[in-house]
């Protein structure tokens, strides 16, 4: 059985930082593209970033890139999401998925037509999310 675990959510201030990690299990972590998803309150699934874990390529979205970094440890099955200079529009239930054999363009569109249900069910793996706020 596939199981993607995230942790380390909380509530930060604005300008802080947070560490995100997602323990994958029940298939093979270094053969495929790993992703963190996000979704605010009354807004849609919004793609972060990804890295392909085998050759250690990372994507950003342009809202994030120079404050987040993707990185990935294959030997701990673990995937990871260094969050700096927080804004308050980051906050949102962060998620781990995997578009697993799907190409990791065509799935990232694909999204944005897609609720975290639809998507868990149909679209790769995915985690149960961690919550970030950030507030002052």
């Amino acid at each position: 059985e596939v199981q993607l675990v995230e942790s380390g959510g909380g509530l930060v201030q604005p300008g802080g930082s947070l560490t995100l990690s997602c323990v994958a299990s029940g298939f093979t972590f270094g053969m495929y593209d790993m992703t963190w998803v996000r979704q605010a309150p009354g807004k849609g699934l919004e793609w972060v970033s990804a890295i392909n874990v085998h050759i250690g390529t990372t994507y950003y979205a342009d809202s994030v890139k120079g404050r987040f970094t993707i990185s990935a440890d294959n030997a701990k099955n673990t995937l990871y999401l260094q969050m700096n200079s927080l804004k308050t529009e980051d906050s949102a239930v962060y998620y781990c998925a995997t578009p697993h054999r799907a190409p990791l363009g065509a799935w990232i569109a694909a999204l944005a037509t897609m609720s975290y249900q639809d998507a868990a069910k149909n679209a790769g793996y995915w985690g149960q999310g961690t919550q970030v706020t950030v507030s002052s």
